[in-house]
C-alpha cells in the first residue's frame, strides 16, 4: 500500500511539472489574441484621427500620385584630392595627391514648368557634376543657381520644359496632427512615398551656428525618412508643398528612428526667389537680441505670459530702435502669425527682404501695442541699398564686376597649356573676398567654360560677365590637373 501511494504521489508531481513547463512555454490563448491585435496593421481598426483623413485612403493616393512626379533624383560627382602618407605609395605615386571620385545622392523638387529644382544644400554644395533623374527614367545636367548655407538650400535648373511641377502650399496654415507625405530616394529607392502627421513646429535642432545667422525653425513629422530623402518634398494631402526634408534624428545609426524635420516652404519660397533675382539671399534684420521665455526669466523679469520672444537687447539705429521698441518687449505677432518662441519669429522674418515694412504686436508690461518696423539688412541698410544694388546689377563697367568677384586674372602660358592638355584659359591669380571665394574657388584655377561657352581671353571673360544676370557655371582645371564646377549668382 506504502508502495502504491509513492508511485501516485510521484505520478502526480510529474504531471504538475508538465503542466507548468507547458504553460510557461505556450502563453494562453487570450495574450496571444491581444498581441497580435496590437501588431494589426491600423487600417484594420476604425480610426479618425487629427488632420483630413478620415479613414479613406483617396486623400494620401491623389497627393502621392501627384508627387511622385514633381520629385527628382539627385545623382552628384565630387572630385577630391588624396594624399598619401605611406613612402611605399608615395614612391609609386611620386608624392602627388591622386584624385578620387566620390558619388552622392539625394532628392529635389521641380518648382517650375522651364525646370528650376529645389534641394538641400548638403546634397550638392562640395559637386563637381550633377545628374537629375525624372521619375520617368528621363536623366539632364543640373546646373546651380545658388546656394544658401544658412537654411541648407540650394537651387538647380535643367534644360527642359512642361515639366511636372509642385505648387507651393501654405507652412503657416500647417497645423498640428495634419497629415503630411514625404516623397523621395531614400537608400536610392527612387519615388519613395511615406506617411506621417506634423508633431511639432518651430524646431529648434541647434545643429550649430553660421555665422551666427542660421536660420532653425523645422516642421518635426513622423514621417519616415532617411538617408536620399534629403532635399525631398514635404506634401500635404492637397498634393501642395509644405517643406523640404533636411534632416532626422538617428542616433548611432545614421537611419530613420522616428523623428524627421523640413524647411517650411514660406522659407523656401523666399529663398528660391532671391536665388533666382540676385544669386544670393537678401536677409532682413529688425535689431533686436531675444530669447525664449522660461519659468526663470519669467519670475526674473516679472512677465505676465510665456508665449512670445523677449527682447534682451536693442541695437543701435536698428529697424526696432527706430520704431521705438524697447529691451523688455515681448514680441507676440508679425502680421497676423502669432509668435510662441524665438524659432517661430525668425522663421516669419525670414519671408522678408531689407526694406519692406511689417507690423508687429509688442506686450509691453501687459498691455498689447502695435508697432511698424522697415527691415534693414545686417550693415543696416533699408530699401535704399537694396536698390542700389540692384541697379548695380545693370551697368557696363568690367572693373566693377570683376571687383565683385573678388579676384585679379591673366592669361594662361602656353607651357601651362601643354602640360594640363588643355588649348584656352584664363587663369585666376589672386581669390579675394567675393564672390568667387564664397563658391569655392581656390588661386591658380584657370577658367575654361562659363555656361559651356569656351574661354579663351580676360576681354572676352569681361564681356561675358558684363552681360550676364542671374546663375552661372564655371569650369575649369586646377594647375594639378584636378577638374571643377562652381556656380553662384551675379
Amino acid at each position: 500500500m506504502q508502495k502504491t501511494i509513492s508511485t501516485f504521489l510521484v505520478a502526480a508531481a510529474g504531471s504538475l511539472c508538465t503542466i507548468f513547463v507547458y504553460n510557461y512555454l505556450n502563453p494562453a490563448k487570450q495574450i496571444t489574441n491581444q498581441n497580435q491585435y496590437i501588431q494589426a496593421p491600423i487600417h484594420s481598426r476604425p480610426v479618425n484621427l487629427a488632420g483630413s483623413y478620415t479613414g479613406s485612403s483617396s486623400d494620401f493616393r491623389a497627393a502621392a500620385e501627384s508627387s511622385v512626379n514633381s520629385v527628382v533624383h539627385i545623382k552628384t560627382k565630387t572630385e577630391q584630392n588624396i594624399y598619401f602618407s605611406d613612402p611605399i605609395q608615395q614612391f609609386f605615386f611620386g608624392g602627388q595627391p591622386q584624385a578620387q571620385i566620390q558619388q552622392g545622392y539625394g532628392s529635389g523638387v521641380i518648382i517650375t514648368a522651364d525646370g528650376y529644382i529645389v534641394t538641400n544644400n548638403h546634397v550638392v554644395a562640395e559637386a563637381n557634376e550633377i545628374e537629375v533623374v525624372l521619375n520617368n527614367k528621363k536623366s539632364y545636367t543640373g546646373k546651380i543657381i545658388g546656394k544658401d548655407p544658412n537654411t541648407d538650400l540650394a537651387l538647380l535648373k535643367i534644360e527642359s520644359d512642361n515639366l511636372p511641377y509642385m505648387s507651393y502650399g501654405n507652412s503657416n496654415e500647417t497645423k498640428l496632427g495634419d497629415w503630411v507625405l514625404a516623397v523621395g530616394n531614400p537608400f536610392n529607392l527612387t519615388s519613395t512615398v511615406t506617411a506621417g502627421i506634423v508633431s511639432a513646429k518651430g524646431r529648434d535642432l541647434s545643429m550649430g551656428m553660421r555665422n551666427g545667422r542660421q536660420l532653425e525653425s523645422y516642421i518635426q513629422t513622423d514621417a519616415a525618412v532617411n538617408p536620399g530623402n534629403s532635399g525631398g518634398a514635404l506634401v500635404n494631402t492637397a498634393g501642395q508643398l509644405v517643406g523640404i526634408n533636411t534632416a532626422i534624428v538617428a542616433p548611432n545609426t545614421g537611419s530613420y528612428t522616428g523623428y524627421s524635420f523640413a524647411i517650411p516652404v514660406n522659407i523656401v519660397k523666399k529663398v528660391v526667389a532671391d536665388l533666382i533675382e540676385f544669386g544670393e539671399v537678401k536677409r532682413a534684420y529688425i535689431g533686436v537680441q531675444v530669447a525664449n521665455i522660461d519659468n526663470e526669466l519669467a519670475k526674473e523679469k516679472k512677465l505676465s505670459i510665456y508665449d512670445g520672444a523677449y527682447i534682451s537687447g536693442v541695437t543701435e539705429d536698428g529697424a526696432a530702435e527706430a520704431a521705438g521698441i524697447k529691451e523688455g518687449d515681448i514680441i507676440t505677432k508679425v502680421g497676423e502669425i502669432e509668435i510662441k518662441n524665438t524659432n517661430e519669429l525668425f522663421e516669419q522674418l525670414g519671408r522678408f527682404r531689407p526694406g519692406d515694412e511689417i507690423a508687429v504686436l509688442i506686450n509691453r508690461n501687459g498691455n498689447n501695442m502695435p508697432f511698424k518696423l522697415n527691415l534693414k539688412d545686417i550693415q543696416g541698410n533699408g530699401k535704399s541699398s537694396l536698390t542700389k544694388k540692384m541697379a548695380n546689377k545693370t551697368e557696363d563697367n568690367t572693373t566693377n564686376r570683376l571687383k565683385i568677384l573678388g579676384c585679379t586674372f591673366s592669361e594662361v602660358s602656353n607651357e601651362e597649356l601643354v602640360k594640363l592638355n588643355i588649348k584656352q584659359g584664363v587663369k585666376i591669380n589672386t581669390v579675394g573676398p567675393g564672390k568667387l571665394a564664397n563658391a569655392g574657388i581656390k588661386n591658380g584655377f584657370i577658367v575654361t567654360k562659363i555656361d559651356k561657352q569656351v574661354i579663351s581671353s580676360i576681354e572676352q571673360l569681361s564681356n561675358i560677365l558684363n552681360n550676364k544676370t542671374g546663375g552661372i557655371l564655371i569650369e575649369g582645371i586646377y594647375p594639378n590637373g584636378t577638374k571643377a564646377y562652381y556656380g553662384f549668382g551675379l
